[in-house]
């Protein structure tokens, strides 16, 4: 579920993402709490409010929190840390 979300979100990958437990291991180990909770909660394909709902953010922080977190995930290091 996360490499699709991943594979949605990460621009040029070159090569194939890691397999499942250890893209967590990777996305646990660089992520914020919030930013792996949101990250899950992408994956698991629950809507914009939902999202906002649990992590408590309106309409304008999800919006800066989630182009953060895609920045995050499209830095050259941590795309190499995820691929394998």
């Amino acid at each position: 579920m996360i490499q699709e979300q991943l594979n949605g979100i990460i621009r040029k990958l070159t090569t194939p993402l890691r397999d499942e437990d250890r893209l967590n291991e990777v996305l646990k180990a660089r992520l914020t709490k919030r930013e792996y909770k949101m990250m899950h909660a992408w994956s698991n394909k629950l809507t914009v409010s939902e999202i906002m709902s649990k992590l408590n953010l309106d309409e304008v922080s999800y919006e800066q929190f989630s182009h953060k977190l895609i920045k995050k995930l499209n830095q050259e290091k941590l795309k190499q840390e995820l691929c394998i």
